[in-house]
């Protein structure tokens, strides 16, 4: 059966959310290179393997082609380099959270971040949502107050992890490049800093790679696949659906990441988070529900006997 663009879509953002669900196992085993000397590892690795596939896919008078309209035209030039700075951001922020057992604070923010892209979709985009929708995200809405309540002060992590990439879905949704020449670009940007510290490390002998054993060494190594492949999905998946699709699927990340923090990690799961899941995944199937077409004859009907009334 031949999937539509639609579906090809929900289907790339889901698989990447799955990815990004259980990186903190990745991320866990490299508690002793620091969450800085990962990022730049994470970058350089990224940035060799974008250059090696666009070679293999014979797409280098096209990247060629991209690197001159890259450097020509402003607008490009800015929404790459915004890009390139709020995915970096994120990544740092991220593996930090993993690596000093805050996964749940983690968890916390990309589950606000749904609720940063629903606004955006909103605020920028002017999309809309239809009454069934709009009750699903004032559920998931009060479910990620009382989380954030629970809290009991300002989670400056999750607030930083939610709106760096619900910006960067954002950036991307707008940008122009398909999502391999984009994610080349944006390693690319940062590739220059990540090399050079990496250098300084290995020279004044901090570096975690060779040094901190063939495990660690593999991990740092491997870092740019597991970054690259749910980019690219993710890249995929937003140029196919609507930032509202985008943001009720990124829950599927943060619960993963919950269950590992809270079952594997031992982190602290109260009863407001009881509470909380429940409001989150009642609006979820709200708005799964809202896309079908049962649903959506509700709602015309409830139009054309709005309109018939004012007649």
């Amino acid at each position: 059966m031949k999937l539509n663009e639609h579906t090809k879509g929900i289907w790339y953002a889901a698989f990447s959310y799955l990815i990004w669900g259980f990186l903190p196992l990745y991320w866990k085993p490299l508690q002793s290179a620091g969450s800085v000397e990962i990022l730049a590892h994470r970058i350089l690795w990224s940035f060799l393997l974008m250059i090696a596939v666009m070679f293999l896919l014979k797409k280098k008078k096209s990247l060629i082609r991209d690197v001159k309209v890259l450097f020509s035209n402003r607008k490009q030039f800015l929404s790459v380099l915004t890009a390139s700075l709020l995915i970096s951001g994120n990544w740092v922020m991220y593996i930090w959270a993993v690596n000093t057992d805050h996964v749940v604070e983690a968890s916390l923010g990309y589950y606000i971040n749904p609720l940063v892209s629903v606004i955006l979709g909103m605020l920028v985009l002017k999309e809309k949502l239809n009454s069934w929708q709009l009750v699903s995200f004032l559920l998931a809405a009060c479910g990620v107050f009382l989380l954030t309540w629970q809290h009991g002060e300002f989670p400056w992590v999750a607030v930083s992890l939610a709106l760096s990439f619900g910006l960067y879905g954002l950036v991307k949704k707008l940008g122009s490049f398909d999502s391999l020449t984009g994610l080349t670009f944006e390693t690319m940007f940062v590739f220059p800093l990540a090399f050079f510290y990496l250098i300084f490390l290995q020279w004044n002998g901090e570096a975690s790679f060779i040094a901190g054993g063939t495990s660690t060494t593999l991990l740092l190594w491997g870092a740019g696949l597991v970054t690259a492949v749910p980019l690219l999905c993710f890249a995929q998946g937003v140029k196919r659906i609507s930032m509202t699709m985008i943001g009720f699927l990124q829950y599927i990340a943060p619960t993963i990441m919950l269950v590992l923090g809270v079952f594997l990690y031992q982190e602290t799961f109260s009863q407001i988070h009881v509470i909380s899941f429940a409001l989150i995944w009642l609006a979820l199937l709200i708005f799964t529900v809202s896309k079908t077409k049962w649903a959506n004859y509700l709602i015309n009907r409830k139009k054309q006997n709005s309109l018939s009334a004012k007649i």
